[in-house]
């Protein structure tokens, strides 16, 4: 997938007059400087950037942009570049879906020179009936993501801006089904955030009850 207008436009956007681009640090290249905080825009696989981020978190402020789509506007092309059509995507993002990610960078959360802000946005994704996508496309490629609209950001700088994902109400101990019912989120995802949540340090694992998994929390999500 080529998300160079996605990744270039998201960085059009969150740059503000004093703002450096392409700035090289050591062995890096870094998207935006501002002052002392380095900023880095990542639109997936975490993986990719894990090693980048490890380094730099250790000597400088990083911040990590990523965006989820909370609307999506899918449009076809031929192979010839002609238009056939724009639908909207009943797929809805959600901020919770960053754990989708953030389980490959969970170990950096608890880095005070860290920060994740996630934004929500409106995308335009490009598909072309090229034969070499994958069946769920019905074959068709993702060619390119444009941005179409930032709607909200949210910034999270600790371990405890991560637990406000976690219901109020949520019993503790809990179990990822117990979480994965009061939040409104897949089992998996569920397992997701449990894992994330435990290598930041913000739950506890505290025993099996009828084969299922306990966590208990040891910071306050307040």
């Amino acid at each position: 997938m080529n998300e160079h207008s996605l990744h270039s436009e998201i960085k059009e956007w969150y740059t503000i007059p004093g703002d450096k681009t392409e700035v090289r640090i050591g062995d890096f290249i870094i998207d935006i400087t501002r002052g002392t905080l380095l900023i880095e825009i990542q639109t997936r696989n975490f993986s990719a950037i894990k090693r980048k981020l490890s380094s730099l978190v250790r000597n400088y402020e990083v911040r990590l942009v990523h965006p989820i789509p909370e609307r999506k506007w899918v449009v076809r092309v031929a192979e010839t570049g002609d238009g056939l059509g724009r639908r909207k995507s009943p797929r809805k993002g959600r901020l919770i879906d960053v754990f989708y990610e953030l389980v490959r960078i969970s170990d950096l959360v608890d880095n005070e020179n860290f920060s994740l802000e996630v934004l929500m946005i409106e995308e335009e994704e490009i598909r072309c009936n090229d034969g070499r996508g994958t069946w769920r496309r019905k074959g068709a490629s993702i060619k390119d993501a444009k941005l179409i609209n930032v709607n909200s950001k949210q910034l999270f700088k600790s371990r405890r801006d991560f637990l406000t994902f976690l219901p109020d109400d949520l019993a503790d101990p809990f179990t990822n089904r117990t979480l994965a019912s009061q939040a409104r989120v897949s089992i998996p995802l569920a397992r997701k955030i449990t894992y994330c949540l435990r290598k930041m340090g913000g739950i506890t694992y505290v025993g099996k009850k009828r084969r299922e998994m306990m966590f208990q929390k040891t910071l306050s999500n307040n």
